[in-house]
């Protein structure tokens, strides 16, 4: 009976490795196909088209009868809405992730958690609608220009990208040793000295983490951003111009673009891939880096 008992433990412990294997195998496979049709789709283009052509011109106008190719525009456009979305969100994130973390009470924290967290549930086209109810208008009222912009897309985006930051954020504050902080407060050191020089750099891996997260899904997001910032396939003169990121780009040709169109949108995705895999090659590598700060041991 015991050896019978012992035998299906292994057999168990057998197949619960053989699932994640084959789960982890899976996930793999599924990655090489899309990276191979991706590229496969998209490198076509530069038969025709030339790689300076495509990523340094500024017209696109792929239903001419002149052809053009150029998304400088898109790419200006991609990385003015997530830089300027992180640089909104990334203070109040990290303020909130420092409250939840060292001073809040726990009962008001699990509130906020809770609250934060059907913040990040919320479906992206939820929070256009919100952004054209409110965030335009208010833009409009403010700066001038219809409301319809890069700023009112990287508003938007800020708020989507906020619960993100605040989660991981702090996770990885509260992971940082309490004897620490003790040492600093016996030391002398306040509540806000230790929070800035102690408990900050030693949380320092996981923060990083959580802003490229942010930035990857920033980079990433359509449906918000294409209500709000106004889709104009032009290089912005300031930030209440309309604009049109890479996502947004793909997103509203694709339904009807053929041929070399086609392989133009497919090239683009070959370049948000590579932009997605850069992010995460740095989370990886800061995740596994030595001595980043200077309480690793």
């Amino acid at each position: 009976m015991f050896n019978k008992s012992i035998k299906v433990r292994k057999y168990r412990e057998k197949c619960g490795v053989s699932v994640i294997f084959m789960s982890s195998l899976f996930s793999c496979i599924a990655v090489a196909l899309i990276t191979i049709f991706l590229f496969k789709e998209g490198l076509v283009l530069f038969k025709e088209v030339s790689v300076k052509e495509f990523l340094t011109s500024t017209e696109w106008f792929p239903s001419s009868d002149n052809p053009k190719y150029g998304i400088l525009s898109f790419i200006y456009a991609t990385f003015v809405v997530t830089g300027l979305s992180l640089l909104f969100a990334l203070p109040f994130a990290l303020s909130l992730a420092i409250f939840l973390a060292k001073m809040c009470p726990e009962r008001l924290r699990g509130i906020i958690k809770g609250c934060t967290e059907v913040l990040q549930g919320i479906p992206s086209v939820i929070f256009g609608l919100v952004g054209i109810a409110v965030v335009v208008p208010a833009v409009r009222a403010l700066f001038g220009g219809n409301g319809y912009s890069l700023l009112s897309a990287s508003i938007v985006l800020s708020i989507m990208i906020f619960p993100t930051i605040v989660n991981v954020s702090e996770v990885s504050i509260r992971a940082v040793s309490q004897s620490l902080c003790d040492a600093s407060t016996a030391l002398g050191a306040t509540k806000a000295q230790t929070i800035l020089r102690v408990v900050l750099p030693s949380s320092f891996k996981g923060i990083a983490v959580g802003i490229i997260l942010a930035l990857g899904r920033a980079v990433g997001e359509t449906t918000a951003v294409i209500l709000v910032g106004g889709n104009a396939p032009i290089l912005p003169k300031s930030l209440v111009s309309m604009g049109r990121t890479l996502t947004m780009n793909i997103v509203t040709d694709m339904s009807y673009a053929e041929g070399t169109h086609m392989q133009a949108l497919f090239a683009s995705g070959v370049l948000l891939f590579i932009i997605i895999l850069a992010l995460n090659m740095v989370a990886i590598y800061i995740t596994h880096r030595k001595g980043s700060n200077k309480y690793d041991r």
